[in-house]
């Protein structure tokens, strides 16, 4: 609602500004980047050439890839449909948290070069953000070569007489070469990539309701079959001992494995939004369809798997048969409808560019901002006349050759290493982003901002169970190496070698650049303006009209 300038609520809010603003610039006399030393001018900036259209779809499918669409068959495997079904309610809920802290944080300052180690610094600590930002960038950068796998494994379900490290080289190239376009063709490519996983998702959807319905060849009617047989959970026993106990470690072992296919998504949003246009606008509209791609995507997509295959079936990606095969895949052969396994498994195929496309987008411009802000090498920091930082691209592809593991151990054990180190990332991620967003969300309060793009009605409550719970999570993921018989060098290292090396990381800054430092930037001293009045200025004005009434009931979950 728009007030007059003169009034008192109005001139109230001037003078807490003026308050804010000679606070700030006592505590920060000079005119110092608050989070790091800027570069030279010389260098070329990033550019906004993200469309809205761009945002709203890399929101809706940028990052589903081969975590919804193969490693659900794992998480089946593990712990029968029901628990796969609970664990990505639970988990989708737990993210949509995460997703509403980081649009309210990054809506209100979406400055180029900002990921969620920026924020770290500039709400939190410089050395939060320091740790942050190189945790980012080694993890953005081995989930391409984990995508590459997963694409690796998925087209050995038709048994080709080509050699896996041809299929791999292919991958990279493609990903790496679409990287090295302006970002309006990243944008415009992950549009394309974006659609077909959405349509492709329809499509699987809808097939599964056929299925269930009895309308396949054999004209059957699957109904819950497979949640009497052979159950709607499974168990872990230990040494012939099961019961509740089993299926207890069964529901953490699913819960731990499936946080791959939501791992980093959020985190997508924050740097998109660096090179969007109007982002303070177009940020919040992504933020709110976010609540309908988990529950549509994620959690109606695990239900339907649920449905058509069995839990049992040997040909999901188990580490037993060594079978790469997406879980729709197998129910299509399963079902009888002849070629159509080859049509989803393509569709696959080209989900996994997209995801390892848009980690070495997040990998590329995470080092470009670690180099904005001082905390990595200044060359970094370069972009070509097209704004793309080729020298921070160069260094975030090199890991992808970690793909090539695949050529000397099993494909299915290299994606489970890849995996165990992504979720550790993921957890220690989301635990930082509701500790950043709690001292953000204090500040606001305490310097009286008000006119935050996006703000939701479950903050910061949500943050605090966020917390709690991914806390857990991240010391559980490795569970199964602490049970009799299930010691495993490789498990055990990949679970939890993260969690060092993010405080060695933290530790390492804490006592070298910021040693003078504060532990944690006050609340009263935190920076909300720099920055702010450039983005209102870049800002295009809204077009005339009011928003349209059957969009008005979406507020009901932001």
């Amino acid at each position: 609602m728009n007030r007059s300038s003169s009034s008192p609520s109005a001139l109230r809010e001037k003078s807490d500004l003026v308050d804010i603003e000679a606070r700030y610039e006592k505590a920060h006399p000079t005119n110092s980047n608050p989070i790091g030393e800027t570069l030279d001018t010389g260098i070329t900036h990033t550019e906004r050439g993200l469309e809205a259209r761009h945002a709203q779809m890399i929101a809706i499918g940028g990052t589903i890839g081969t975590g919804l669409f193969v490693g659900s068959g794992q998480a089946l495997s593990l712990g029968g449909p029901l628990l796969l079904l609970l664990s990505y309610t639970i988990i989708s809920c737990l993210v949509y948290g995460i997703v509403t802290a980081t649009t309210e944080m990054s809506s209100y300052l979406p400055v180029q070069g900002a990921n969620m180690a920026y924020y770290g610094s500039r709400f939190f600590s410089r050395s939060l953000g320091f740790a942050m930002g190189w945790m980012y960038w080694y993890i953005f950068s081995i989930t391409v070569p984990a995508e590459v796998t997963a694409t690796s494994l998925v087209i050995g379900y038709w048994n080709p007489p080509v050699h896996v490290a041809v299929w791999i080289t292919l991958t990279i190239i493609v990903v790496v070469g679409l990287n090295c376009f302006p970002v309006k063709v990243y944008g415009e490519a992950e549009f394309w990539f974006a659609s077909l996983k959405v349509f492709g998702i329809l499509g699987l959807l809808l097939m599964a309701l056929v299925l269930v319905c009895g309308g396949g060849p054999s004209g059957r009617a699957l109904g819950f079959h497979y949640w009497h047989n052979p159950g709607p959970v499974k168990e872990f026993p230990i040494d012939g001992v099961g019961g509740g106990i089993g299926r207890l470690r069964a529901f953490v072992a699913t819960m731990t494995f499936s946080i791959f296919a939501f791992a980093f998504a959020p985190e997508l949003l924050v740097v998109t939004g660096g090179e969007m246009k109007n982002p303070r606008r177009n940020l919040p509209i992504a933020g709110r369809t976010y609540f309908y791609r988990l529950i549509f995507f994620y959690v109606l997509g695990v239900f339907a798997i649920g449905l058509i295959v069995s839990s049992n079936n040997e040909n999901l990606l188990n580490g037993k048969s060594g079978a790469g095969s997406s879980p729709w895949a197998v129910a299509i052969r399963e079902a009888g409808i002849k070629g159509l396994d080859s049509v989803v498994n393509a569709i696959i195929v080209t989900s996994a560019w997209s995801a390892a496309n848009s980690y070495l987008y997040l990998a590329s411009r995470t080092l470009y901002s670690l180099a904005l802000v001082g905390n990595a090498p200044r060359i970094f920091a370069r972009c070509n006349r097209y704004g793309v930082p080729y020298y921070a691209l160069a260094a975030s592809a090199s890991l992808s050759l970690l793909a090539y593991l695949n050529v000397a151990s099993a494909g299915v054990t290299v994606f489970n290493w890849f995996v165990n180190l992504i979720n550790t990332g993921a957890f220690q991620s989301w635990i930082c982003v509701s500790v950043i967003y709690l001292r953000f969300r204090k500040a606001t309060d305490a310097q009286h901002i008000t006119d935050l793009p996006f703000r939701s009605r479950f903050q910061p409550y949500i943050s605090y169970v966020c917390i709690f719970m991914f806390t857990v999570l991240m010391l559980l993921s490795g569970f199964k190496v602490f049970l009799p018989g299930g010691w495993n060098s490789s498990t055990f290292l990949t679970s939890y070698i993260g969690i060092p090396i993010f405080f060695a990381f933290y530790a390492v800054h804490r006592l070298t650049a910021g040693r003078a430092d504060k532990w944690c930037v006050s609340a009263e001293d935190m920076d909300l303006l720099s920055g702010l009045k450039e983005l209102k200025e870049e800002e295009e004005p809204v077009a005339e009209g009011g928003e349209k009434w059957y969009k008005k009931w979406r507020t009901v979950f932001t």
